[in-house]
């Protein structure tokens, strides 16, 4: 049996008085509840509500798959709002409604927040997407994640890139790294500041160039690019910085060979090819994917489609499939455990060892950070605006294309 509740602002703080009065009065015994109750702690509005709406989609899905798993879950839905005072005000009172378990939150400043929440509270928080490498490094006990960190993410990202220089045969010299300025965005930087220098590929980093996401254009940041006239450029961006990206990119008529993520967001997110229609084509995001011979993914895909009619599911398949395997994650403790209690929860949590599940890599596990070490990537490039693996050759639908198309007589 599967449940799925929409909670808002007003109905938690509608349960909060209640909850804060049933911890005020420990010799209260609550039944053992028949569901795992999961508060879905997402970003549905304000400035991440792309992202936060994919992911949102893939937590629709997930009833029908886990359902036919046999887990019992219900999901309470949680909008963030793009703002981390509110992420974890929100957990705080979720909580106090009666949540068992948090997943969130795709932003790493929102789910630093919710992991102090739950530390306090001692509710497991299973993150879907979040990469500042902080957030497992803190010595917290009620949090596990399912994502790469960024480290983890530019390691595989720039060993994709050459792997793609290999399979094109291409032949650049010199590549610009141009990356938000956000918790993310830093992070990312850090990572390349750190890895690059021993990613042994046949070009050099000119410069590291950031921007702020929220700004009307990157006309600035692009110029700067022309002066230096990289071979790659290399980006760490967000949907809607990405589309300002490629348009001054074209005012300018500033070409380069690639544009390529060593491990973000944004460039293979509908909003993106809607906005640029054929100018989205042809980028790469190297990155975790999911694997489109497992059974659960094919499972996962025709539910979300049911759930989400006119919505395809390849664009967000990389948000959609961490979230559910977010929730999966979740329900297969509960399952094992018998038991919400917090601990016992938490300590089945980190004990998962699910072989089956959407994304690519091995077993779903977590190190003694709460780290999952398996999470694989792939190059994933934009084409007939449509994301497609392209690398690794077993896994790959098509052969990656490099140098790109040129920008006229493609709009």
């Amino acid at each position: 049996m599967i449940k799925t509740t929409k909670l808002g602002r007003r109905a938690i703080l509608a349960g909060a008085a209640a909850g804060s009065a049933l911890l005020a009065a420990p010799g209260i015994v609550r039944a053992q509840s028949p569901v795992i109750r999961v508060g879905m702690l997402l970003p549905r509005s304000g400035f991440f509500a792309q992202a936060g709406q994919s992911c949102h989609r893939g937590a629709l899905a997930a009833p029908r798959v886990l359902s036919d798993l046999g887990y019992r879950v219900e999901l309470v839905h949680i909008d963030t709002e793009s703002n981390a005072d509110i992420a974890r005000t929100q957990a705080e009172r979720a909580i106090n409604d009666g949540v068992h378990c948090l997943v969130g939150s795709f932003d790493s400043g929102h789910t630093l927040a919710i992991a102090q929440v739950a530390e306090q509270r001692q509710v497991p928080l299973v993150i879907n997407i979040a990469a500042a490498p902080p957030i497992t490094e803190q010595g917290y006990k009620f949090l596990v994640r399912n994502f790469q960190t960024g480290p983890q993410l530019v390691t595989n990202g720039l060993r994709l890139i050459g792997e793609t220089i290999t399979a094109t045969k291409i032949a650049p010299k010199t590549a610009v790294f141009l990356h938000a300025n956000d918790t993310f965005g830093q992070a990312q930087r850090s990572a390349m500041d750190a890895l690059f220098p021993r990613a042994n590929l046949p070009f050099t980093l000119a410069e590291s160039i950031a921007y702020d996401p929220r700004a009307q254009d990157l006309s600035v940041e692009v110029t700067r690019l022309r002066a230096l006239r990289p071979d790659l450029v290399l980006v760490v961006t967000r949907a809607s910085d990405a589309v300002k990206l490629v348009r001054d990119m074209v005012r300018q008529r500033f070409e380069p060979m690639g544009i390529v993520s060593p491990g973000s967001p944004g460039m293979y997110d509908e909003e993106f090819y809607q906005a640029l229609g054929p100018l989205a084509d042809f980028h790469i995001s190297n990155l975790p994917w999911v694997n489109p011979r497992s059974a659960m993914t094919k499972a996962l895909e025709a539910a979300f489609l049911a759930a989400n009619p006119g919505t395809r599911f390849a664009a967000d398949a990389f948000n959609a499939g961490f979230t559910f395997e977010a929730i999966l994650i979740a329900a297969d403790a509960f399952k094992r455990a018998g038991t919400t209690n917090g601990p016992q929860l938490m300590a089945a949590i980190k004990a998962t060892d699910i072989a089956e599940h959407v994304m690519i890599g091995g077993p779903i596990k977590f190190d003694e950070k709460g780290q999952n070490p398996n999470i694989g990537s792939a190059a994933v490039q934009n084409r007939n605006r449509t994301p497609t693996v392209v690398l690794p050759a077993d896994s790959s639908a098509a052969a990656p294309v490099l140098p790109m198309p040129g920008w006229q007589g493609r709009a």
